[in-house]
């Protein structure tokens, strides 16, 4: 019989086989998932809605159904938490706000119903930002989540719980959104594997409304590549209803994944300041990648992202004067600078929303074009080690003065771009903070990212590295 200190240690995918084998079950695994979140939890408050009952009866069936060798999927027997944003027909949404403190969907959001689907142990929901708008991962209802390698800082946001689960051993895998780095910049913070994969990759629907456009996606994040890989063959997929993911589909379907990569290191945009450890150790992680046999160069982007540092804000301005202007009863619980955000957003014009809108556009075309001359685009995940946990973003990086978006300057024009991106961890910060990179592929090539990242964990494996809790 496995101990339940050893089962938290494994990945998703030796679960598995040791289901196929006989030597463990589901009902073993959500028991000592439990004991785990039990244990940890207090401490980071990664986790803020459980459903323990449901999970023991969910463990049960799949345990049934391994025994009589009929699992549904890879994923069959898997624990997984699902961030707060994302609806569950069986547990509320509150998207970290008083204004949706009872709120409660009817039905699962179609990621969280493929999950279900595919046998997956939901063990239930994880912090985040209010609203899911912002770098690190504190709110009026459920306080602030920290950091497992270091709990007086932040795991970033806004799939800060997700991360910090993760990485504490709670489950293998998490499912988060990313509508500006959300999934990747946690994954650096936390020693994660983390996908943000192309539009419609998965298909979304029956969700929250919508405050970043089309730029938000749902993705896995993971201790592995092959585990994020798993988690995102259960969820991908086409619906007729999210058309995105018929041009998603259809992308990845032509894509040709090539042996030897062209890729282009890109260390800052524009001169924005880079944490020097950071800077340094992402540099190195391309002597892997080089040593993999790719082609790797070291340059400017090749792309124009002026447009991002106006646009950004616009975005989200507008996103929410639309949600407040549908749903008048949330504006009332809402936090007071989210009231300020709808109101900047209420005064832009449409005009200045339509040239945003055109700005995309032209950014989407334009990557068209780089992606001819590169395979990939490499940066680093996030520009700052963590920092405190209650605190916004880092005001200084390389001792810079940066603003609310210093930290997270490459990640934002990917989901702008509607690009396939994944974070991967590369050696930690002599302090023992987590550092990560950012692989970038043109649309459709999330198979070609999850290879390359494969392959560099097998030359510089990270998953034996565990925090100290």
């Amino acid at each position: 019989m496995t101990e339940p200190s050893e089962i938290w240690h494994l990945s998703a995918a030796e679960l598995s086989r040791r289901y196929r084998q006989g030597t463990l079950t589901p009902a073993e695994t959500a028991r000592a998932c439990l004991q785990r979140l039990d244990a940890v939890n207090p401490r980071l408050n990664a986790v803020i809605a459980r459903r323990d009952e449901a999970v023991l009866r969910d463990a049960q069936a799949s345990a049934e159904r391994h025994a009589a060798g009929r699992p549904l999927s890879a994923l069959d027997g898997i624990p997984v938490s699902i961030k707060d944003n994302i609806q569950t027909g069986d547990q509320p949404t509150t998207w970290g706000s008083p204004a949706l403190k009872d709120h409660r969907s009817d039905a699962d959001e179609m990621p969280v119903a493929r999950l279900r689907e595919a046998g997956a142990l939901i063990i239930g929901k994880t912090n985040l930002p209010e609203f899911a708008l912002e770098g690190y991962t504190d709110n009026p209802l459920f306080g602030a989540t920290v950091n497992p390698w270091n709990t007086a800082l932040t795991p970033g946001g806004s799939s800060g719980g997700a991360v910090a689960s993760v990485a504490a051993g709670v489950t293998p895998i998490a499912l988060g959104t990313d509508g500006g780095g959300s999934i990747r910049r946690p994954a650096s913070h936390c020693g994660l594997v983390g996908l943000k994969p192309s539009i419609g990759s998965i298909a979304r629907g029956g969700g929250l409304p919508s405050l970043l456009l089309d730029l938000e996606v749902v993705g896995p994040l993971a201790r592995t590549v092959a585990d994020a890989r798993a988690l995102f063959e259960a969820l991908r997929g086409p619906r007729a209803s999210d058309r995105s993911s018929l041009s998603a589909a259809e992308a990845s379907r032509q894509m040709a994944r090539r042996k030897t990569l062209r890729v282009l290191y890109v260390p800052t945009l524009d001169g924005a300041p880079v944490d020097p450890e950071i800077a340094d150790h992402c540099r190195r992680a391309m002597d892997v990648l080089g040593g993999l046999g790719h082609d790797v160069a070291e340059g400017a982007m090749p792309l124009d992202l002026t447009f991002m540092s106006q646009a950004w804000p616009i975005i989200g301005q507008v996103g929410v004067a639309r949600m407040f202007e549908r749903f008048p009863q949330w504006r009332a619980q809402a936090s007071k600078k989210y009231h300020d955000l709808a109101e900047q957003g209420a005064r832009q014009s449409a005009a200045r929303l339509w040239s945003v809108l055109e700005d995309i556009e032209t950014l989407r075309r334009d990557c068209v074009r780089a992606f001819e001359q590169y395979d990939v685009l490499v940066t680093p995940a996030a520009a700052a080690l963590p920092w405190p946990a209650r605190e916004a973003y880092p005001p200084v990086i390389d001792g810079r003065e940066v603003g609310p978006r210093g930290h997270a300057v490459f990640t934002g024009w990917v989901n702008a771009a509607g690009l396939p991106a994944l974070a991967v961890p590369v050696a930690p910060s002599a302090g023992g903070l987590p550092i990560g990179i950012q692989m970038i592929g043109r649309f459709g090539a999330d198979d070609q990212l999850l290879d390359l990242g494969e392959a560099y964990e097998a030359a510089a494996p990270w998953a034996h590295r565990w925090p100290d809790l």
